[in-house]
């Protein structure tokens, strides 16, 4: 395998560990430490921290200098209501992916800069956010539509919890 082949295979491990990880979603349990996607694209599981009070939003994922592949951090508001973030103090980059009350994704900002100030604008009706490492939304191919399930979506979720 030349060097480029190998680039590109080392580029999907991370993608493919998801995928493979992805393939028991069915049966996984669902709890709090945990969020599924599934979409046209396929399937996806990341633990995640919970920040579902205003300190730990406010602090998100500030001053961490790596986040595993398979990890991220859900914001869960109180209601749906419109969301802005920025990433003042984030020294990674992060792709955000805004989720209704149905988790359903609204919207996804791919690979937002570390440490700018500038607002990120998610829209209204929002009721949680993901951040995972910039860029892996893309190379999975999550999207508007795309379907998150957690516990935080009552009975009314697009993809419910057992």
């Amino acid at each position: 395998m030349g060097k480029r082949g190998f680039r590109r295979f080392a580029g999907l491990i991370p993608a493919f560990l998801l995928a493979w990880g992805a393939a028991g979603l069915a049966a996984a349990q669902c709890d709090e430490s945990h969020v599924d996607l599934r979409g046209e694209w396929g399937t996806a599981r990341f633990s995640v921290e919970i920040a579902d009070d205003d300190a730990e939003r406010a602090r998100g994922l500030m001053h961490r200098e790596t986040l595993p592949a398979s990890a991220g951090m859900l914001f869960i508001y109180d209601r749906p209501q419109h969301v802005a973030f920025w990433m003042e103090n984030t020294l990674i980059p992060l792709d955000m992916i805004f989720v209704d009350p149905e988790g359903r994704v609204l919207k996804v900002h791919l690979n937002a800069r570390p440490l700018d100030r500038t607002p990120i604008d998610g829209g209204e009706g929002v009721l949680a956010v993901l951040e995972i490492n910039g860029g892996l939304a893309g190379r999975l191919g999550i999207g508007p539509g795309s379907e998150l399930r957690h516990p935080a979506f009552g009975p009314g979720a697009a993809w419910r919890c057992p």
